[in-house]
């Protein structure tokens, strides 16, 4: 893990000895700018309107934030009501993916309607953006020690050591465990790259997002039992996650 891009002196600037540029922070930036860029190319190639895509992108993404951060409150409801504040925590409290999807799609939806934009369309030519940006995104968690995995004994577990993640986000550290965030990281490349491959060759308006509905859903469902943070939601008596729940859905 590498929690920490770069260091650079504040000379005691707003009190500051120093400045840190968190990694996570860092690489959630680029999933957002490659994901747009992405979002934007195959609007053009769509023959849509690129600016009017790239702001209903910025919209979406401000709703999934919302929605992920709803979702992560009410699947641990006890902690954040009597801890609100935890809530702006960008590393403790991301939020949860679906929770963010669910936002998302609502707000894209009214933003279709009321610029009178094809649906399906749309949703084609920003579902690559979307995933490519999730890939992205589980390369931030990985150097932040969040969302990690289950302990285990295969040759490529990792091992976390930085004090930090372990006090902001649980990260077990000297006990080596499935790198799941790199398994997701890598499926998601994989299934980025397969949307792209399917957009040229598409048979009706919508198969590119559904496929990537489809194909994420089973990737989080798969890799949710190799999740060893414990902030999952429960039902069915432990059998399933909030996340495999929606997958599911």
């Amino acid at each position: 893990m590498h929690p920490r891009l770069l260091t650079l002196p504040a000379f005691g600037l707003f009190g500051q000895s120093s400045f840190t540029l968190p990694t996570y922070g860092a690489l959630l930036a680029m999933a957002f700018l490659a994901g747009l860029w992405v979002a934007s190319r195959q609007a053009k190639r769509a023959r849509l309107d690129a600016n009017r895509v790239t702001d209903m992108a910025v919209w979406v993404l401000i709703a999934g934030l919302i929605g992920a951060k709803l979702l992560l409150l009410a699947v641990d409801w006890r902690f954040y009501s009597q801890n609100p504040r935890e809530l702006l925590s960008i590393l403790r409290s991301g939020g949860v993916f679906y929770g963010g999807l669910v936002g998302g799609i609502l707000v894209a939806w009214w933003y279709v309607r009321r610029h009178a934009l094809p649906g399906w369309t749309t949703a084609d030519a920003l579902a690559p953006g979307v995933i490519l940006g999730q890939a992205i995104g589980r390369l931030g968690c990985f150097a932040a020690g969040c969302c990690y995995g289950k302990p285990a004994v295969v040759p490529w577990a990792v091992t976390f050591t930085d004090l930090e993640a372990h006090r902001t986000v649980g990260t077990p550290l000297d006990t080596p465990l499935h790198p799941s965030q790199l398994y997701e990281s890598a499926l998601c490349f994989l299934l980025f790259f397969g949307l792209l491959w399917l957009a040229d060759r598409k048979r009706f308006p919508g198969q590119v997002v559904l496929s990537y509905t489809l194909g994420y859903s089973v990737i989080r469902f798969a890799l949710e039992f190799w999740r060893g943070d414990l902030d999952r939601g429960s039902f069915f008596g432990g059998a399933l996650s909030t996340s495999q729940l929606i997958a599911i859905v």
